[in-house]
């Protein structure tokens, strides 16, 4: 650990428990696209004006409880991934130097009705933007091992200035649409010689959808303690932006379980 990395601590707990303090006032909408969702009055006003759900006993509270606590489980893990996005940002913006439009990447596709639509990636490393040559050449040489271990055309690599990143605590979810959305991604990201990488905090990924990313020549960084910078979310952090991340989840973790001990009780009350 570096000397001086507690000193982040506090900022970098900031960035993840922001977005978690929605959780705790979660109510589920029951398909009405209710701003805020339904209190549990107004959803047994409504189950209990519909016959049908009245007669299969779907409107006590305790049906709303269960509502509640599946959807908020739900959002938790979504303000989870949502506070890890900003965490790798801020991470690449304190250790290598970057600013906040420096470590975001977006590029225009064409739409429906000629409409353009902007999609965005997580977060952007142009070695062009980083100014320290010792940090510049670990991002350059990790860069260029990743592409080779991907059996990148040497070509390719030759042009390489950076990498762009799609950052999830755990990917589980088989949704097509995602990833052949991130497979689009990929194809853009060369197109304007980045290596595109997918940060996985957790090392939860499913194995069919590991296997196609990598096979699109995504670089799959997952959340495991020993591995390498081109396997290991941690190992990448410390040895490539100079930051030990999984020793700052360690020193933390009793304020990150007990924040989400309290949105689960809040969710199941």
């Amino acid at each position: 650990m570096a000397a001086d990395d507690t000193s982040y601590d506090e900022r970098y707990l900031a960035v993840l428990l922001r977005p978690l303090a929605v959780c705790k006032v979660y109510r589920p909408m029951f398909g009405g696209g209710r701003k805020g969702g339904l209190a549990v009055a107004e959803f047994q006003a409504l189950y209990g004006a519909d016959e049908f759900y009245a007669w299969f006993g779907l409107d006590p509270p305790l049906v709303y409880a269960a509502h509640k606590a599946a959807g908020g489980i739900t959002s938790l893990y979504r303000q989870i991934g949502i506070g890890c996005e900003r965490l790798f940002r801020q991470l690449l913006q304190d250790h290598l130097a970057l600013s906040d439009t420096e470590c975001r990447w977006s590029y225009d596709v064409p739409g429906t009705r000629e409409k353009v639509r902007k999609l965005t990636l997580d977060g952007r490393i142009d070695l062009s933007a980083v100014r320290d040559p010792a940090a510049r050449e670990r991002v350059r040489a990790w860069i260029e091992a990743g592409a080779k271990r991907l059996r990148v055309p040497d070509k390719t690599i030759a042009h390489l200035g950076g990498a762009v990143f799609e950052v999830r605590q755990g990917y589980k979810s088989k949704d097509s649409k995602r990833q052949n959305a991130d497979i689009g991604n990929a194809s853009n990201a060369y197109a304007n010689s980045y290596l595109p990488v997918v940060v996985v905090m957790s090392s939860q990924i499913d194995g069919d959808i590991a296997e196609r990313y990598t096979r699109e020549q995504w670089l799959l960084l997952r959340g495991i303690l020993s591995g390498s910078p081109l396997d290991s979310t941690y190992d990448f952090s410390r040895e490539v932006l100079g930051y030990d991340l999984a020793g700052f989840f360690r020193r933390n973790s009793a304020t990150l379980r007990r924040e989400v001990e309290s949105i689960i009780q809040a969710l199941l009350s």
